[in-house]
């Protein structure tokens, strides 16, 4: 059975994003008066990892995307516009990302950050209202 975990590894996010939705279109052209066969139990349950794998892969990318802005000088009040939030809510969610990276530490299959990481990412992200 297809899981997050399972397919995760074999897929960048360009090519999961191919595979979820080609998946889609097959199972929406599905009895809708073409020649495309409903998917099985097993392809809809990739297409719900997919899904999931998608997620993850662009929230992580979203995540790496703040960081080097704030490495280039913007703002959480820049950030925050650019992903269509406060800054705030985007400065919180950056630190429970680095929260996230120090939670799987060492975990197979994973490399998170160390606690020397976790100080830079800290000292990097700043305060909401700093600059």
């Amino acid at each position: 059975m297809a899981t997050p975990q399972s397919i995760e590894p074999q897929h960048t996010l360009l090519t999961a994003v191919a595979r979820l939705d080609e998946l889609r279109v097959r199972d929406s052209l599905a009895g809708a008066g073409s020649d495309e066969e409903a998917l099985g139990r097993g392809e809809l349950l990739e297409l719900l990892a997919l899904g999931e794998v998608v997620a993850r892969k662009a929230a992580y990318g979203r995540q790496l995307s703040v960081r080097a802005a704030r490495a280039a000088g913007a703002s959480w009040s820049q950030i925050g516009s650019a992903l269509g939030t406060s800054k705030q809510a985007a400065w919180e969610a950056h630190n429970r990302w680095i929260d996230e990276q120090a939670a799987v530490h060492g975990r197979p299959g994973q490399i998170g950050f160390d606690e020397a990481e976790v100080a830079e990412a800290r000292a990097a992200a700043g305060q909401p209202d700093g600059p």
